[in-house]
C-alpha cells in the first residue's frame, strides 16, 4: 500500500463516474450549458453572513451547480432563459455594459471558476466519507425483512439437508471407523501443536498495532510531519509488520489451519492500522491549518484599520466570498473545494496571510472582508474535525486516546471513523448464539472436508510422491477436479457464513457495533464488479477509500486504471495466501482473479447489459468451479 505520494489517502472527487463504485456513479448528473451574471443575494433571504449581500458575484445560471439553487432565479431583467421540450432551463445569457475595470476582473475570476467546476479534482482535501447506519445482516433473525422474505423457506431447507448429511456421514464413520469423527485427521493437525503459541503471537500481533497511535500522538505534538516524513515511517512499519506475520508462520512451520487463520487475521490487523494513521494524519493536517487561522485571526484583531483606503494588497473586490453566504460545515467546506479552483481558494488565504505578516496598513473594509474569511474557513475546518461524531470526545484530536484505538481494533471493520452507530446494550443470548452457530459451522467444514476433500488431496499427493510424471498426473486432473467441485462448493458458502454472518455479528453485538451490513444479496450478481462491491462490505469500503480513492488523488490516474489498481492489489493479497498454504508460488488466483476485469466489460456490452438471469449464471458457474479449479491445480502442478 505504500505510495509515492505525501498525501496518500486525500480522496479524489471528480465529478467523473466510478467503475469500482456504481452507487457513486449514479448519484451523477448531466449539467447543462452555462451563462454567468452578476447578482447580488436577495436581502430577505437568510443567509450564514448578512454582510455577504452587499458584495457582487458571479454565479451560474443553472440551480445544480449553486449552494444556493434560489440564486439562479434573480435579477430576471438582466436577461432571458430558454427551455427545451422537457422543460428544462437549459441557458441563460446577459449583456453588461460596463468598462468599470473592477467589473471585468470580477467576471473574469466567476468564469475561470466555472471551468474549474468541469475539471476534475485535482487537490487532495478530504478522505471519502464512509456511511455506517443501524442495520442488520441479511440472515439475521433480528432482520424482519429477511423474516419475512418468500425465500425464507430455502434457508430453513438449506440447514435441515446440512444436517442431515452430518448425521450420515457421522453415521458411514461409525460404521468404517469406530468413531462418528473418522480417522480424524484435519482436526488432529488442528491441535496437534502450537495452539497456545498461535494464540499468543495473535494476541502480540493485536498488541504492536498501538505503534500506529503512538505515531499519530507524535504527529499531534508537531516531533513529527505527517505530510513529510510520518506516512513514510507509517508505511516503512506496515511493510515489517505484514513481512513478520508472514515470517512467523514459516518459522513455526505451522499446519495450513494455523497458518490460513493467522495470515488473514494479521491482514485484517494491516488495513486496520492503514485506515487508522492515515484517517488522523489527513486530520492533522486539518488541525494544523485551523491553528493557523486562529493565530491569523488574533493577529487581526490586534490591527488598527485605516480610515483612508488602503492600497495593500489584496483588495476585498479580489477575493471570492459568495461562500460566506452559506453555514460552513464539512460539506460546505468539501463542495467549495470542488467548485472552486484550490489555487484560487487557497491563494486568497495566502494573500490574507501575507498582509496581515506584513504589517501594512488595513482600512476598514480589508479587516471585516478578512475577518469573514477567516472565521468562515475556521468554521468549516472544525466540522471537519468533528467528522460524523457527535460526542465531543470523539472530535479530533480528542480521539486520538489508547483506550479509542483499542476499541477500534475489535470492531467489526476496517475503515476508521470518530464515531460509529452503537446499540444499547450487549444481549448475551445473542452472544452465546452466535458463538454456538461459529463452533457448529467449524464442525460442519471439518466433517466435509474429512470426508471428501481430504482423501482427494492424499491421492494427489501420494502420485507427486510416487514419481508420477506431469503428464500423467494432469491425465487425473479431470477427476480430482470434479471430486473437489461439490464438496469446495458448500465449504466455500460455509467459510463465508462463518466469519460475516456469525463470527462478525459476535464480535459486533459484543462491541454494540451497530451497523451490521457486513454483506449485501451477493448470490444475485450479475457481474464480477457486483460481487466484489457486495460479498464483503468492510474489505469493499476500505478498498474504496484507501486505494481506488487514493490512486485517482495521489497517483492522477483515471477511474479505469484505478479500478485496475484496485483489483491487482486485491489479487495480490489472495495470491499472498496461496502461497502461505500451498508453499509455491504459481500465481492461478491472481490470473483468474484479473480475468474478472474483461468480464465486468463483457457484462456492460448490448449482449449482456439486459440479460440478468444469464449474468447471474455465468456468476454462478465461475463460485461453482473456481476454489476447486485452483485446489486441483496448486496439487498436479
Amino acid at each position: 500500500m505504500a505510495n509515492a505520494s505525501r498525501s496518500l489517502d486525500q480522496t479524489s472527487e471528480s465529478t467523473s463516474g466510478e467503475d469500482y463504485d456504481d452507487e457513486q456513479r449514479r448519484r451523477q448528473r448531466r449539467r447543462p450549458s452555462v451563462s454567468v451574471r452578476l447578482c447580488r443575494a436577495p436581502k430577505q433571504a437568510h443567509v450564514y453572513d448578512s454582510s455577504a449581500i452587499d458584495t457582487p458575484e458571479i454565479v451560474p445560471t443553472d440551480g445544480g451547480a449553486s449552494a444556493d439553487s434560489t440564486d439562479a432565479d434573480y435579477m430576471h431583467p438582466l436577461g432571458t432563459s430558454r427551455s427545451d421540450s422537457s422543460g428544462e432551463k437549459i441557458k441563460k445569457t446577459y449583456v453588461i455594459a460596463s468598462d468599470d475595470t473592477e467589473l471585468r476582473e470580477i467576471l473574469k475570476r466567476g468564469l475561470e471558476r466555472e471551468k474549474e467546476k468541469r475539471q476534475p479534482s485535482r487537490g487532495r482535501e478530504k478522505l471519502r466519507d464512509m456511511v455506517f447506519t443501524r442495520q442488520f445482516s441479511t440472515f439475521d433473525r433480528q432482520n424482519q425483512d429477511a423474516a419475512k422474505s418468500l425465500f425464507h423457506g430455502f434457508y430453513v431447507l438449506f440447514w435441515i439437508s446440512v444436517s442431515f448429511s452430518i448425521v450420515k456421514m457421522a453415521t458411514d464413520n461409525w460404521r468404517k471407523t469406530g468413531s462418528p469423527l473418522g480417522t480424524n485427521e484435519i482436526m488432529k493437525s488442528m491441535f496437534r501443536r502450537d495452539v497456545a503459541v498461535l494464540f499468543a503471537s495473535d494476541g502480540v500481533m493485536c498488541g504492536i498495532t498501538g505503534l500506529g497511535w503512538i505515531l499519530q500522538r507524535l504527529v499531534l505534538k508537531g516531533w513529527i510531519h505527517w505530510g513529510r516524513t510520518g506516512w513514510i515511517i507509517q508505511n516503512i512499519w506496515q511493510t515489517i509488520f505484514i513481512g513478520g506475520v508472514v515470517g512467523l508462520t514459516l518459522i513455526r512451520d505451522w499446519p495450513w489451519t494455523h497458518t490460513v487463520f493467522f495470515v488473514l487475521h494479521g491482514i485484517v490487523m494491516l488495513m486496520k492500522q492503514h485506515s487508522y494513521a492515515f484517517y488522523n494524519g489527513y486530520l492533522s493536517t486539518v488541525f494544523k491549518k485551523h491553528q493557523q487561522l486562529l493565530s491569523r485571526l488574533k493577529q487581526l484583531d490586534n490591527i488598527s484599520p485605516v480610515t483612508s483606503p488602503s492600497t495593500t494588497k489584496p483588495p476585498p473586490s479580489d477575493l471570492s466570498v459568495s461562500h460566506l453566504s452559506h453555514r460552513p460545515s464539512a460539506a460546505e467546506y468539501r463542495d467549495r473545494r470542488l467548485s472552486v479552483s484550490k489555487n484560487v481558494s487557497d491563494g486568497d488565504l495566502e494573500q490574507i496571510s501575507h498582509a496581515i505578516d506584513s504589517g501594512s496598513p488595513l482600512d476598514m473594509d480589508q479587516v471585516q472582508v478578512f475577518e469573514r474569511i477567516i472565521k468562515w474557513e475556521i468554521d468549516a475546518l472544525t466540522e471537519e474535525l468533528k467528522g460524523k461524531a457527535t460526542n465531543p470526545t470523539h472530535f479530533y484530536p480528542r480521539n486520538l486516546t489508547f483506550l479509542n484505538h483499542y476499541e477500534y481494533i475489535v470492531l467489526p471493520t476496517v475503515v476508521y471513523e470518530l464515531e460509529y452507530p452503537r446499540s444499547d446494550s450487549i444481549n448475551w443470548l445473542y452472544v452465546a448464539e452466535k458463538g454456538t452457530a461459529a463452533l457448529g459451522v467449524v464442525f460442519v467444514m471439518i466433517m466435509v472436508s474429512q470426508s471428501f476433500i481430504y482423501p482427494v488431496v492424499m491421492r494427489a499427493v501420494m502420485m507427486k510422491e510416487n514419481g508420477w510424471s506431469t503428464a500423467a498426473r494432469f491425465r487425473e486432473f479431470p477427476w480430482i477436479l470434479s471430486d473437489l467441485v461439490f464438496p469446495f462448493m458448500l465449504e466455500y458458502l460455509l467459510a463465508w457464513y462463518l466469519i460475516w454472518e456469525t463470527v462478525l455479528n459476535f464480535l459486533a453485538e459484543l462491541t454494540r457495533f451497530a451497523d451490521r451490513s457486513f454483506y449485501d444479496a451477493w448470490w444475485n450478481s450479475v457481474s464480477w464488479d457486483q460481487f466484489a462491491r457486495d460479498w464483503n462490505r468492510p474489505v469493499h469500503n476500505f478498498l474504496l477509500r484507501h486505494v481506488y480513492h487514493s490512486s485517482i488523488s495521489s497517483m492522477r490516474v483515471n477511474k479505469h486504471t484505478a479500478t485496475l489498481i484496485t483489483f491487482f492489489l486485491s489479487a495480490c493479497i489472495h495470491e499472498l495466501v496461496m502461497w502461505c498454504i500451498f508453499k509455491k508460488l504459481r500465481g492461478y488466483l491472481l490470473m483468474l482473479q484479473m480475468c474478472q476485469l474483461p468480464l465486468v466489460r463483457l457484462s456492460r456490452t448490448r449482449w449482456l447489459k439486459n440479460q440478468k438471469t444469464l449474468g447471474n449464471m455465468i456468476f454462478w458457474v465461475g463460485i461453482f468451479t473456481g476454489p476447486s479449479l485452483l485446489c486441483s491445480l496448486y496439487l498436479i502442478l
